[in-house]
């Protein structure tokens, strides 16, 4: 187990390796929170957030966890690795998430239950997974990343937009229940974010979607993970069952 005598807060964060979780990891490590970067495939993309972490804040430790989140013998590998290198989970980021757009009329079943399993079930898991530590602890902060459309629904997204919705609700009820114990639970609802998932958007679809944005522009990963970063703040101690929308307006 490493040193962790000075009671360093250490956080999980699922879907570490790029975009939003890879600025929410950064943003972590300058709050000087030891670190568990979850990945599902890319060890090289993990290991690069793991040296830019370092690099933003020297002072941290910080590992990197393969593990696919929608299958429960993998979460609870991923947090046993948490327990066992740093002894404590204070900070649970569910970020690892999936799209396959559709239609309704032509998505497949599998499409749905895809983006299901991972975005709301994988969740769950995790939530559930690191409750009775941080029970026992008597601290915590859950945040889970919904998303604009799980609010607001959008056309051929049906699947994601009820992962979203589902995470919204699963938050809510985590909150009542672990409140009593120092323990919150919220979400971070982020909208149209420039990640390489938004990239893959054809030029037409991105300025039809940016003509809805009050703010007029694409969000950045980093306006994202400033939102987490505070809800994972000991000053954030008596926020919870919130979600909290860092969408430009979107939801306004």
């Amino acid at each position: 187990m490493s040193n962790n005598e000075n009671n360093t807060r250490v956080a999980v964060v699922t879907g570490g390796s790029r975009g939003i979780g890879r600025a929410i990891c950064i943003a972590l490590a300058k709050q000087g929170k030891n670190l568990v970067i979850n990945y599902a495939g890319n060890e090289a993309a993990a290991t690069e957030t793991l040296n830019l972490c370092k690099e933003a804040n020297p002072e941290i430790s910080a590992i990197t966890f393969k593990a696919d989140v929608s299958k429960e013998e993998e979460t609870k590998a991923l947090v046993d690795a948490a327990m066992n290198e740093f002894g404590r989970i204070d900070v649970l980021v569910n970020n690892a998430g999936i799209t396959a757009d559709n239609l309704l009329a032509r998505m497949s079943i599998e499409e749905f239950d895809r983006v299901i399993s991972l975005n709301l079930r994988g969740t769950y898991l995790c939530c559930q997974a690191v409750t009775r530590t941080m029970m026992k602890q008597r601290f915590g902060r859950i945040i889970n990343l919904s998303s604009v459309v799980g609010i607001h629904g959008n056309a051929g997204q049906a699947n994601y937009s009820a992962s979203k919705a589902g995470v919204i609700g699963l938050t809510k009820s985590i909150a009542k229940e672990l409140a009593a114990r120092n323990i919150t639970a919220n979400a971070v609802a982020p909208g149209f974010i420039a990640t390489d998932m938004t990239n893959a958007m054809t030029d037409t679809a991105k300025e039809s979607v940016l003509g809805s944005i009050p703010a007029k522009r694409a969000g950045n990963p980093e306006e994202v993970a400033s939102a987490v970063a505070f809800l994972a703040s000991d000053e954030a101690a008596y926020i919870t069952g919130q979600v909290l929308g860092v969408d430009g307006g979107m939801g306004a």
